[in-house]
């Protein structure tokens, strides 16, 4: 068994992220404040390793062993002897610079203490800590499973061992890590938030439905899904925040939310999620 790592939060993101570690062999501690989240979690982490069960990329033997991998708590004290915490919590810095503050308290002197936060400053993250050398960025890409990209992201004062120390982790994961620089939204979230607030506009302003616009950007561009779909994969909520964070940060209105997709947000039509966004989806 390899070293143990802890991860906040039992959403979309946080299992992926304890699936593909568990898979690994790595110890996971999953960690959230509410037990049926991560009941939640753990559910749809057994149903995704069904799929690869009947893919026959894994045996039902090894599903069971990878599973066991996977230990929950309520309790961030639960992290304090892992070697590195993930946070996937909400994109929301209040509530990232409270956990962050809390962890630095609590985990061990060596233990390097990463987000997985998709446009939220790494530098300002590391700088509510006393420990900013071993803050990083882990950005995955969802689903995180499959997904091979991981954007690692240096903040201003993230140190050379810590950024080569979360490289060698995410090749041992079989992924792809790539580094950048910390500004706003990074590299996939700086050009695919404004792709996809202008597939929005489009919509919003009856240049073509949703199934055309989705359509003529697989078939014209070849994307393997179109931008409103996407959208209703990563959560109409989530993209709105990178959206504010990016227009916030760059001050330039080519980054301004389209008033659609805040109404969504509003009215609760955040995606897949929710079973309502752009399209419909069975609860």
């Amino acid at each position: 068994m390899k070293n143990q790592i802890g991860v906040i939060g039992a959403g979309t993101m946080g299992n992926g992220i304890a699936h593909t570690f568990a898979q690994s062999n790595y110890s996971v501690v999953l960690v959230d404040i509410n037990s049926n989240y991560l009941e939640k979690g753990l559910q749809t982490i057994s149903k995704n390793m069904d799929r690869q069960v009947k893919k026959e990329l894994i045996t039902q033997k090894t599903k069971e062993i990878f599973l066991g991998n996977i230990s929950t708590s309520t309790q961030l004290n639960s992290l304090k002897s892992c070697s590195l915490v993930i946070e996937a919590a909400t994109e929301n810095l209040k509530i990232k610079s409270n956990i962050f503050s809390k962890l630095d308290e609590l985990c061990i002197n060596d233990a390097i203490l990463a987000t997985n936060t998709s446009s939220i400053s790494i530098t300002k993250i590391g700088g509510i800590t006393n420990r900013p050398g071993k803050v990083i960025g882990m950005h995955f890409m969802n689903p995180v499973p499959m997904m091979k990209l991981i954007e690692v992201i240096r903040g201003l004062l993230t140190s050379d061992e810590t950024t080569q120390k979360i490289i060698e982790i995410s090749k041992d994961l079989n992924k792809i890590p790539i580094e950048c620089n910390d500004y706003p939204g990074f590299i996939a979230n700086r050009i695919l938030m404004p792709m996809i607030n202008e597939a929005v506009y489009c919509k919003m302003e009856g240049v073509a439905g949703t199934e055309a616009i989705d359509q003529i950007m697989k078939l014209g561009m070849a994307h393997p899904m179109g931008p409103l779909a996407l959208a209703d994969l990563i959560g109409l909520d989530v993209c709105l925040a990178i959206l504010e964070v990016l227009h916030k940060e760059l001050g330039d209105s080519k980054y301004r939310p389209c008033p659609l997709l805040r109404k969504m947000v509003d009215s609760g039509m955040v995606g897949r999620k929710s079973g309502q966004g752009f399209y419909s989806y069975k609860r």
